[in-house]
Formats: structure tokens, sequence, C-alpha cells
């Protein structure tokens, strides 16, 4: 076994050629650093080693149960390598990947968790605000109004915090005090960051006057805090927590035990507060200034308006697009028609066409259940669900946005069409626009050139295969193992035989768990609590007459159809078809009965 251990080592390149290692139940775990040096076709002819792919960054190396456990120890003191977690071997693995990949992978980490809560609060967002824009209703003075609306922008008007505490959980930083960063960025003592904008703090080239915000001097004119909120912003949160949890982890390490429960916790929040407010929010806040000030510019010309429809949903992202109201508040003051409100809208609805493309196509239930309403949600105005939880987080969708969102612009740039008030985009945009057949042209341009695009460009990742119908059969309910947990249901139908007479020496033996075998008259595998190895020597197969139903983290039912097998196939490859049930941790229980003693 060690000479198999040191052939493993040097087909890799050696220890130096390894990142990080670690195994699961059947697979060694291994991110390599040069790609090259490994020679993958000695790799699959080492003994031991029953398969071999590479995925999601990593060279995984099928060796199986119990024997990945002891190739794991020896091929860590082969080669010298550091032992690491699943975990740590997805860092090194996304670590080896371009910067720009990893920023959004970050970003896609920080928001997935949080999707529920801004789907829910967009779509309820959305519709309050069309409700309000109907003319004769008048729900916007009702106090049903006022509730939904609170009740609506509850996860928007906080959205700092549930980033915060979203993006400690990422960066291993505690939570609490995340959510504290993440509060102190939005506190009352600030002025509201949706209404800085209307300070107008502009650099004198653009030919607009400084306005007035409140500071704090703390050193003088050296250290002076602008006091000003940072309400619907993403990127200075995700960055200040980020150090929060860098400054934390370092006085873990180096504060004494004795004194680290309440000096690391009051020095992290003191230096993050201190690093966030006096310099990474300023950042943004003229990166705001900066933006405002050149989308007036651009939005002058047809072509201006294109490049924005292609960058207003980057602004989303760094959440400076609640300025905008500025621009169109002053165009309603000037020539009484808000031409902004078309741009935006063929930028939103760009966005609901990508993501709307991105439900209709995936295969995977969880991002299908996602797409579908975050798209609606942009078709409303409100785009974070739809940018955050899909677009961005594929990227390729967000490209096809910011595509069909230019082409939607500048189309509505030449029309000359406006709107007679703002704060809505949109299908409530009909409620303020000058032209709905030509607002409607351009939704459906923006729209449909996204959904287009996105439907070519954009391709899921590892799709799941379709699998044929399932053989109309019955999950059995005879019970084939029992202890004082409980009883094991069979998982298979088919004749039981004892564990003596499994054809495989490792499962007869017992050494990987009490169990029995099934000899199967169906090729159906149902949902199970224990492990399941359906036929012996079988991996050699490389999937071929294997059918999954369910995908790794899905959840399933006892009775469930898991997967089908192809019986004539196992037995064409010379392969033992009998379906081999094991309860792994046997040991732990008392009183253990198979086959017909479990009844």
């Amino acid at each position: 076994m060690f000479n198999e251990r040191e052939e493993l080592s040097d087909n890799i390149g050696g220890g130096a050629n390894v990142v990080s290692a670690a195994h699961c139940a059947t697979r060694l775990r291994l991110v390599i650093a040069d790609n090259g040096k490994v020679n993958k076709e000695a790799l699959d002819n080492v003994e031991g080693v029953k398969g071999m792919f590479e995925s999601n960054g990593q060279l995984q190396l099928i060796i199986g149960t119990g024997t990945v456990n002891k190739v794991f120890d020896e091929f860590i003191a082969i080669t010298g390598v550091q032992a690491g977690s699943k975990d740590d071997v997805k860092a090194a693995a996304a670590a080896k990947q371009p910067i720009w990949k990893q920023a959004l992978k970050t970003v896609g980490d920080v928001f997935v968790p949080i999707l529920p809560a801004i789907v829910a609060s967009g779509l309820m967002m959305g519709l309050v605000e069309a409700l309000a824009k109907i003319p004769g209703l008048n729900f916007g003075a009702t106090d049903w109004f006022a509730f939904l609306d609170t009740v609506a922008n509850t996860a928007f008007a906080y959205l700092p915090v549930i980033v915060a505490v979203s993006a400690a959980r990422v960066f291993g930083g505690n939570i609490f005090l995340g959510a504290v960063i993440g509060l102190l960025m939005i506190h009352s003592a600030f002025l509201n960051g949706w209404n800085v904008a209307n300070t107008e703090v502009i650099n004198s080239f653009f030919g607009v006057t400084d306005g007035v915000i409140p500071k704090w001097h703390l050193i003088g004119n050296f250290v002076t805090i602008q006091r000003s909120g940072y309400q619907g912003h993403v990127i200075p949160v995700i960055i200040a927590v980020f150090l929060m949890s860098k400054v934390e982890k370092w006085l873990h390490k180096h504060v004494p035990e004795m004194i680290d429960l309440f000096v690391t916790p009051l020095t992290t929040v003191f230096v993050t507060a201190f690093f966030t407010l006096w310099i990474i929010g300023p950042i943004f806040a003229t990166a705001e200034t900066y933006v405002l000030a050149f989308a007036k510019v651009l939005v002058r010309n047809p072509i201006g308006a294109g490049l924005m429809g292609a960058l207003y949903p980057w602004t989303v992202v760094m959440g400076l697009h609640h300025m905008y109201n500025v621009i169109e508040a002053g165009m309603l003051a000037e020539t009484g028609l808000n031409t902004w409100m078309p741009i935006a809208s063929a930028a939103n609805f760009a966005q609901f066409g990508a993501c709307l493309a991105v439900g209709i196509k995936a295969k995977n239930q969880k991002t299908k259940s996602v797409a579908i309403p975050a798209s609606m949600s942009a078709a409303l105005g409100i785009t974070e669900p739809a940018i955050f939880g899909v677009n961005m987080r594929f990227f390729k969708p967000f490209i096809g946005g910011m595509i069909g969102g230019a082409v939607g612009a500048l189309i509505a740039a030449f029309m000359g069409i406006g709107a007679t008030a703002y704060g809505v985009t949109g299908i409530p945009g009909y409620l303020t626009i000058n032209n709905a057949l030509l607002y409607t042209i351009i939704l459906a341009i923006s729209g449909g050139l996204a959904f287009f695009l996105t439907g070519i460009l954009w391709k899921e990742d590892a799709p799941k295969k379709v699998a044929a119908p399932a053989p109309a059969v019955a999950a059995p309910t005879n019970a084939i193992i029992s202890c004082n947990a409980g009883k094991v249901i069979a998982p298979a139908i088919g004749t039981v035989v004892a564990q003596a007479d499994i054809p495989d020496d490792t499962f007869a033996s017992g050494v990987l768990g009490e169990g029995v075998g099934i000899n199967p008259t169906e090729g159906v595998v149902f949902a199970p609590f224990v492990l399941i190895h359906v036929g012996v020597d079988t991996v050699a197969m490389n999937g071929e007459g294997f059918d999954d139903k369910v995908a790794e983290g899905d959840k399933v039912k006892a009775g469930q159809v898991i997967m089908t097998f192809d019986r004539d196939a196992i037995k064409k490859a010379n392969h033992p078809d009998c379906v081999v049930v094991l309860l792994t941790n046997s040991d732990d229980f008392a009183d253990v009965k198979l086959g017909a003693d479990a009844e």
C-alpha cells in the first residue's frame, strides 16, 4: 500500500505541487498548483484508484469507503502536505480562480442565503408601489399602503445588516459583530444614505456647487467622518465585514486567552468602525458623486444613454442607483419630462429578461425556484433579487442584461419619450410614461434581447441528466435491519441474502458495518438511511447503466426513488448486481438484527 501512495505522489508532481488535500467518504480531493505536472494516465492505472475526475478546480481520486482514510493518512505522511477539510480544499480551489471570479463568487456566497428575504420584499415593494401610482385609487394615502410599504421595504431598509451577517459567515467572522457593523452603517445618527445625493456634493468640474453634510472632526481636519449612512449599499458593507473578520482572527491569535473575551470584540468593532467610516465608506461616497455627475453628462445624448443602460446594473451592485432620483427631479423641474426613467426601465427590464431565461432554462430546481420570482420582481422595477441572486452570480446572464439594457436605452433616447414623475420603472412605469406604445417597444426589445442572449450564452454547470421514467413499482415495506434505534426498510426489491453471501469480501466481512445483500428483481433504488452500494465493483462501469433521480444535497423521503440501474448492463460487464445495504455505524447500536430477523 505504501508504494501505491508513493505512485500517487510521483504522478501528481510531488507534495510541492499540492495546494490542499482532504478526503470524503470515498474520494481523495486534491487542489493542484500546476496541472501540467500531473500524469493522469498513470494515476488512473495506480492500483486502488477506481476512478478519477476533475471538478470545481479539484482533482478527485475515487478510492472507496474505508480505504480512503488509510490512503489519505499515508499520502499526507509521504508528501508532507498539511491535511485539510473539504471546505479547505474548496477554498483553495476557489483561490486559484481569477480575481474577478473570486469576487463574484464571494458576492454570490453572501447573497444566496438571504435571497428569500430580498425576493419576497422585492415582489411586495413592486406591487405596493404600482398600486400607489394607479390614478384615482388614492391607495398611497391609506393606512394599508403605509402598513404594506413598511413590511415590504424592511429587508431593503436594513439590507446592510442582513448583508453584514451573511458576509461575516462567509469570511469566518463573528456574525453578531458583523450585525453590529451593519447596524452602524445605517445608524440614526447619520444622514439617511438615500437622501445624501440631494446635498449634491459634486466636484466643481461638473458645474455643481457643494452641499453640506455634517461631519465629525476627530483629529482636526486630518481625520473627519462624514455623517452619512449607507442604506441600500452592498459593496462597502462586504468590504467592512471582510476587514472586521481579518482583524478579529488576528486578535484571536495574538491576544492572551485570559483577556481575549473582551479585548478582541472591543478592538475589532472599534478598528472596523473607524476605518470603515473614515476610509471605506467615503470612497464609495465619492464614487456616488462622480457616477451621478457622469450620468448627467451621458444622458444628454443617445449614445451616452445607451452606455448608461449598460452601466446601470453595476451601480445597483454598488448601491449607487438611488441617487438617480436627483437627475429625475432635475429633469422634471427643468422640462417637466423625466427622460431618465425609460433608460432605467430598459436596464431593469433587460435584467428581468436575463433572469427569466435562467429560470426557464435551468434544470436545477433550486435555481429555477429563485430565478422565476426574482425575475418577476425585476419586471416590477426591483432588480436586486435578480442581479444578486441570479444574474451576477452566473455572470453571463448579467452581461446579456447589460447588452439588452444598452440597446433599449439607446432606442429610448432616440424616441425621446419620458415620464411625468419618478420613483418607478418597469411595469409600474406605465402609470407615468407619456407614450405607452413606445414604452412597450422599449421594454420588449431590452427584455427580449437579454432573454435571447442569455439563452445562448449561459449554460448550466453540470446539468442534471434527464432521467428515464422509473419503473412503476411500489416501494418495499419490509425491514431488513433493526436495532434499538429502529428499523431500516429495504431500499430495493428482491431476495434478501445474508451478509456472508455478499459476493465481495470487504462487504461480506462486516468491516464496513453490519448489513445484508439484496439480489434485485427490479432496477430501482429507494431512499434509505444507510450506505447502499449497487452491485459489486460497478465503479469500473463509470456510471454507465446508472441513472440518478436526485442530486447531492436534495432532501429525500423514505420510499422515494433515488436511482434506477440497468441489471442487464451490470451483468454484461461481468459484475454481480447484488445491492449491498450496510449500517456503517452498527457498533453504536445494540441488538442489531438482519434480514428476516429484523421484521
